[in-house]
């Protein structure tokens, strides 16, 4: 039976330190020691070597993805603007026509996309009519998929 050699020697556990004081990734540090970089994440762990952020950096990085979540909604209130011609037009609520039901098979590029019905029933299909350039469901569908005052009010508090 052959003997294993210890993955963390002195030198090896030394060659780390060196390398994490000089701001290698851990991945680098692996490769040049030679062992898993999740090794090297637990090694640095036991020895509580830690590049903690200071609370500076936290606020910065906290106030950027803040930032991030706030541009969601209004790419979808652009999609919106586009529906619906302007953004400040008031939003016509009519009747969704029915007369253009399609099957899974039948659906296109171009048709509306919204569910009728429960999936696996007999009567299941889609809604099918015309849906505006790059859009899943017709200016019927969209204005209960996406509804933009709703949002503006649970954004808000």
């Amino acid at each position: 039976m052959p003997v294993l050699s210890p993955t963390w020697t002195d030198e090896r556990i030394e060659l780390l330190k060196q390398h994490f004081e000089a701001g290698l990734s851990c991945r680098e540090i692996a490769a040049d020691i030679g062992v898993s970089r999740n090794a090297v994440i637990g090694k640095l762990s036991r020895l509580n070597l830690t590049r903690g952020r200071t609370v500076d950096e936290r606020k910065v990085q906290d106030k950027s993805s803040a930032r991030a979540r706030r541009a969601v909604p209004r790419l979808q209130y652009a999609m919106l603007a586009t529906i619906y011609g302007e953004a400040d037009a008031p939003v016509i609520a009519g009747p969704i026509e029915e007369a253009n039901r399609c099957s899974l098979l039948e659906l296109s590029e171009n048709r509306c996309r919204w569910p009728i019905s429960t999936p696996g029933e007999d009567d299941f299909c889609f809604c099918g009519n015309t849906a505006p350039d790059g859009q899943p469901y017709c200016t019927g569908h969209s204005r209960l998929a996406y509804r933009p005052h709703a949002r503006a009010r649970v954004m808000r508090g």
